[in-house]
């Protein structure tokens, strides 16, 4: 399994990077987590006819921001996308006329799917649940290929961020704050917290993205960061085209 890192920036693209997209190519899916301005490279990796899914956390900008280039991909086996409650209409607002080119008029089927909290069963397993950000955000446990990937984006340091992570073999963490920074009125994580949380769980591994634009200039800036986080083991600094096979 493979998990490439389309973009890694939060707010605003920058010469770090794009907003957050990440692409996780499996033996029978393509999962595709959050679609800002990165999502225009999914194209670089999907070559086949495998079921393409696209799951959403919120509707930030720069976590959708990225769904007007979808005329751009001819994904002849069609595009299921889940988010929330609310998404249909917050699709079908931002993708409309005169700003875009609308779902139902892509060269190819979409079918939009709205999600409550709990466990599902696509044709893989998946769990989700609402983490703590300054608007409603839905975090995810996926089973893919016998591993377990959660995706934690924008958040705070919550309970359930650590039941998402449980045990998973791959943990994906946002992390826009700098080290020690916290803010309750815009939760959000630092390299320590998500390091925490990925301990408490028992997380085997965790990959930092969502870097906020603003305040992580450089890519340097992320591993410095990084390197002063105490009680976890090596962590993945995440960075734009960056591939990790799982």
């Amino acid at each position: 399994m493979q998990i490439i890192f389309l973009g890694t920036n939060g707010w605003y693209d920058s010469p770090t990077g794009n907003t957050i997209c990440t692409l996780i190519n499996s033996d029978k899916y393509h999962i595709i987590l959050d679609a800002g301005n990165g999502i225009h490279k999914l194209d670089r990796y999907i070559h086949d006819d495998l079921p393409v899914y696209l799951f959403l956390s919120h509707f930030h900008l720069d976590h959708i921001e990225g769904l007007h280039i979808l005329s751009k991909f001819r994904f002849a086996q069609g595009l299921h996308i889940y988010g929330q409650k609310g998404t249909k209409k917050v699709l079908d607002t931002i993708l409309a006329k005169p700003f875009t080119v609308p779902l139902s008029c892509l060269p190819y089927p979409v079918e939009v799917h709205e999600l409550s909290e709990g466990p599902y069963k696509l044709p893989f397993p998946l769990e989700c649940r609402f983490l703590v950000h300054a608007s409603p955000c839905l975090g995810y446990r996926i089973d893919l290929d016998g591993k377990i990937i959660s995706y934690c984006p924008d958040t705070g340091v919550c309970e359930n961020a650590v039941l998402l992570a449980e045990h998973a073999d791959l943990l994906i963490a946002e992390c826009a704050h700098l080290p020690g920074e916290e803010n309750p009125a815009w939760p959000h994580l630092n390299p320590q917290s998500a390091a925490d949380i990925a301990r408490q769980a028992g997380a085997g591994r965790l990959a930092l993205t969502h870097f906020d634009a603003g305040r992580y200039t450089s890519v340097q800036m992320r591993r410095a960061a990084v390197a002063d986080v105490e009680g976890y083991g090596e962590i993945v600094v995440g960075e734009d085209d960056q591939l990790l096979e799982l």
